[in-house]
């Protein structure tokens, strides 16, 4: 280890403590302890203080026995765990809901194991259906590696880029024969695949599932196998997926993976989770003014929740904030900002972050905005607030089209292609864009407004 990188150490009783590889000198938050190098190499050789660190944060770890076992050995043997997490590259951008994940990981990483941040090019190209009731729109090759791409240098945002193994799952899955394959299919029933939530209710109601549906929690979990991965995080909506890896692992005679869950943040419309299909996530490489109007969008509850599961405050300063804003010592919108503030700076620097914050303020609390808005309201149904069928009532050139901002989609389109279309602030550059369930500010041009209230009947 580089004394130039390691030279002081920062354990903080954050909400998710961790111990950061900055410099105190340069830590962009606050920590309440500092670490000398013993202190460090304490969590380094010693496997209750790693399970503690890899534990706090997590809604469910499957497995904690052998992975205290494991943690024992790794020290004993001097040999790293490796330490796994999937991700399919169904957009550009890696969302802040992802960050919940990988800061996980960096916190692992930094205890000295070895982290395989595995982009899922192949599974990408069949569609994840956790949590859908219809099959997923497959993407094409030529958009899968186009996210991909991206995917590569965004997670050096959180993740040490020296330390960080990066691999495709199409690397060993599509070299598979169609013998392999059938063999694959062959370790789990159709009747352990009806078990998972999603596909029970799609059955039930006479719904099509595919075939290759049901092999995608077995790709998913052949990855572990051929990583020969000890440790796989992901959300608990993944639990059957993460749960598929260890039965496969067992039945070709590898160590079981331990699995670790973490919670799911709610995107924008407060109601589904964040999801780039979906269109109600926050992307960690949008414009800063886009990172910070739409979290300046979100209701005060959902506020809460970000704290809860993304700010580097400290317990005390995230609970005090919390009763102030339920007895009203706390201004919600002031508490907003500052949340707004931290989150933007994170992703791209303080003065950035502080730009978009004095943009975002000229243009809503200087009197720019005319006093008389129009408001277009629009109720849906659960299955529009699901994503599913092929309603595009909350799809934004819909919206503009519907409320005359614009002649046609297409020139909508051309609006937001030519960078003329903002929401809540934030200029909007996804073409695909759906607004969120919430009350916010759509700007056309220089002039035209229009308040977009959106329900769930």
């Amino acid at each position: 280890m580089e004394k130039s990188k390691r030279e002081y150490y920062t354990f903080s009783l954050f909400l998710r403590p961790t111990i950061s590889s900055h410099k105190f000198v340069a830590a962009p938050y606050p920590a309440l302890t500092i670490l000398t190098h013993n202190i460090y190499y304490s969590f380094m050789n010693n496997p209750e203080k790693q399970f503690e660190v890899i534990q706090r944060g997590t809604v469910e770890i499957i497995g904690e026995d052998g992975l205290k076992e494991k943690l024992v050995a790794s020290i004993k043997n001097n040999k790293p765990l490796v330490v796994k997490a999937g991700f399919d590259p169904t957009a550009p951008d890696i969302h802040i809901g992802h960050t919940v994940i990988l800061e996980k990981m960096r916190q692992i990483q930094e205890l000295g194991h070895e982290i395989v941040f595995l982009i899922g090019d192949f599974t990408g190209m069949i569609g994840d259906p956790t949590g859908k009731n219809e099959l997923r729109k497959p993407l094409t090759t030529d958009e899968v590696r186009a996210n991909a791409e991206t995917y590569k240098e965004q997670i050096y945002k959180i993740l040490d880029r020296e330390k960080t193994k990066i691999v495709f799952n199409s690397e060993w899955l599509s070299k598979m024969n169609a013998m392999e394959v059938a063999r694959l299919g062959a370790m789990q029933t159709v009747a352990r695949m009806l078990e998972r939530d999603d596909f029970k209710k799609r059955f039930e109601a006479h719904r099509d599932i595919t075939l290759l549906e049901f092999y995608y929690p077995l790709f998913q979990a052949y990855d572990s196998v051929y990583l020969q991965a000890d440790i796989e995080l992901g959300g608990t909506d993944q639990k059957f997926n993460l749960l598929m890896g260890r039965t496969l692992q067992r039945k070709y005679g590898i160590d079981e993976q331990a699995v670790i869950m973490l919670p799911l943040l709610e995107g924008l419309d407060g109601v589904n989770k964040m999801s780039k299909s979906l269109g109600n996530y926050i992307g960690i490489t949008e414009a800063p003014s886009g990172v910070f109007g739409k979290i300046m969008s979100v209701s005060d509850e959902l506020m809460i929740r970000y704290y809860e599961l993304l700010s580097h405050i400290s317990v005390q300063k995230f609970d005090n904030l919390k009763t102030g804003v339920r007895d009203g010592s706390v201004h919600p919108k002031k508490a907003k900002e500052e949340l707004a503030l931290e989150i933007t700076e994170r992703y791209h620097g303080r003065d950035a972050a502080i730009k978009a914050m004095e943009e975002f303020n000229r243009v809503f609390k200087s009197g720019e905005l005319p006093e008389n808005i129009p408001v277009m309201t629009i109720e849906l149904n659960d299955a529009e607030v699901e994503g599913n069928g092929d309603s595009k009532r909350d799809w934004l050139p819909q919206i503009m089209k519907d409320a005359s901002l614009a002649k046609s989609t297409s020139e909508a389109l051309r609006l937001i292609k030519q960078g003329g279309v903002q929401i809540d602030g934030a200029k909007v550059i996804d073409t695909q864009t759906r607004v969120a369930i919430g009350e916010h500010i759509l700007k056309v041009g220089k002039k035209r407004f229009l308040k977009i209230i959106l329900d769930k009947l």
